[in-house]
């Protein structure tokens, strides 16, 4: 029989007395680490695994403004012109090299170079390029750091997407938050260290599964937390017609007993886990109204967010709501917006979603700077890979689209230790291959982890006989994009 199916019988008697010892110690417990009972695992003061760090943290706070579906390039931020003179011209097989195609332009007779129909201009005293369609990104360009040279091996949304936000292609690896949470721990003993939020610039878009922010092999107590724009932010977290407050916390104080004397029993820390779980739920039906109350925020900071900073589940109003949960201390925040993926139609496509993004991301931006938040907050926006320099269909003067390519792409960053103003990374003229500076995806993971103080090599999970870690057996710190 497995020790996690012990059924000694536990009498009333026995457990009342216990009950009556335990609640004391669990009680002293709360009150002397208020952040190991949250965390549950963790050794140091807030409940993370790591203690010390290993460098002293530039970030303390994560917002990565995920764009799903893969954003064009070529259409924001990677200037080229070549494109516009060769447009209808075929890609020469020399630059097409050997890259993998998709099964939706594999079969494809001809590519036609396609150059952008939007216009570039550069900004700011770092002379960034940004294209017309994100005005108010352009106006923060010397807070950005634009990498040019993304790039990754996974072609397909889901392998890719997972990729970025696991490490691996494949399912069941923990996600950056939750790898965040557990090294790191909570500042916040009433809010998940970890939340996510969901929006979408247009309808369609890829879909998006909880795998993305899943915790893996990590405890669960470590994964990420959805919060929604509905009547109930956070599923279930609102009690049942009927129970009174105070009969809640009696059922838990009950539960928690129950649950201490079965892991005396076999020691599972998933039970610690739950318990933990159980009392943060507990006190988020408190804190998680407070916080997604954005009703008394002053109308300039909804004129800075715009217009859709009023309407609940917009990526606006979630960019607003990632500000007061990293003012609450929140270590990762993530934010996915969906619809990016414009095979066709990419012109008209791109705009509607640009649009959507792009006031909010650089209000984000600026919002953290004047309340000093920035100093000490990444702001990471980017997608799962690029889109192809070539049309896919048919390319008219007006009309064009464009298929997945992970061979070269563009992200920023802001804050939280990056550099500020600066271009990393380029991609040859015609803006298909890297020609300076690649960066992988396990490069950027590991340096996100060390801007928190991380040694990507030295966080790790023994799991089934192997040791885990985000950026699996690679990756290396891009220490020149670091300030």
């Amino acid at each position: 029989m497995s020790d996690y199916c012990h059924q000694d019988i536990v009498s009333r008697r026995d457990f009342l007395t216990k009950s009556t010892l335990g609640l004391g110690g669990i009680a002293l417990s709360s009150l002397l680490s208020p952040g190991k009972l949250l965390a549950g695992t963790g050794s140091s003061a807030n409940g993370g695994t790591l203690d010390p760090l290993h460098y002293a943290p530039k970030a303390k706070r994560v917002i990565y403004l995920f764009q799903s579906g893969g954003p064009s390039q070529m259409e924001l931020f990677d200037y080229k012109p070549l494109l516009n003179k060769k447009t209808g011209e075929e890609l020469p097989a020399s630059v097409r090299g050997e890259q993998r195609l998709t099964g939706m332009t594999s079969n494809q007779k001809s590519f036609p170079l396609a150059g952008s129909v939007y216009n570039f201009q550069q900004h700011g005293q770092s002379g960034a390029w940004v294209s017309e369609l994100m005005p108010y990104t352009a106006q923060v360009a010397d807070e950005l750091c634009f990498v040019k040279s993304m790039y990754t091996e996974a072609i397909n949304h889901d392998p890719a997407i997972t990729f970025f936000q696991t490490g691996s292609q494949q399912n069941g690896r923990p996600s950056i938050g939750s790898w965040a949470s557990w090294g790191l721990g909570s500042d916040n003993k009433n809010l998940p260290s970890f939340c996510v939020l969901l929006s979408r610039g247009r309808e369609g878009g890829q879909p998006l599964y909880a795998k993305l922010w899943g915790s893996g092999f990590l405890p669960s107590l470590h994964q990420g937390v959805q919060f929604r724009s509905g009547k109930d932010p956070v599923l279930y977290l609102n009690d049942p017609p009927g129970l009174k407050k105070n009969s809640r916390r009696r059922m838990l104080d009950y539960l928690k007993e129950l649950h201490s004397i079965q892991y005396e029993k076999v020691k599972d820390p998933e039970i610690s886990t739950r318990i933990a779980q159980y009392e943060m739920a507990y006190r988020m039906q408190t804190s998680v109204p407070e916080t997604m109350d954005i009703s008394k925020e002053p109308d300039y900071i909804y004129d800075m967010y715009g217009p859709e900073s009023r309407i609940p589940g917009t990526f606006s109003a979630n960019c607003l709501l990632a500000r007061r949960l990293i003012e609450r201390d929140v270590k990762f925040v993530q934010l996915y917006h969906q619809g990016w993926d414009q095979h066709g139609n990419l012109p008209k496509d791109i705009k509607i979603q640009a649009k959507s993004t792009d006031q909010a991301s650089a209000a984000l931006v600026k919002d953290l700077k004047q309340r000093g938040l920035l100093e000490d907050t990444l702001v990471i926006w980017g997608g799962e890979f690029g889109r192809t320099n070539y049309s896919q269909g048919r390319l008219t003067k007006e009309n064009y689209g464009r298929d997945h390519h992970p061979r070269c792409f563009t992200m920023w960053m802001a804050g939280g230790g990056i550099k500020k103003g600066l271009t990393y990374g380029e991609t040859c003229e015609f803006g298909y291959n890297i020609a300076k500076d690649p960066v992988h995806v396990h490069d950027f993971q590991a340096t996100l982890l060390h801007l928190m103080g991380v040694d990507h090599e030295k966080l790790t999970f023994k799991h089934q006989g192997r040791r885990f870690r985000l950026t699996d057996v690679a990756g290396k710190v891009v220490n020149d994009i670091i300030a």
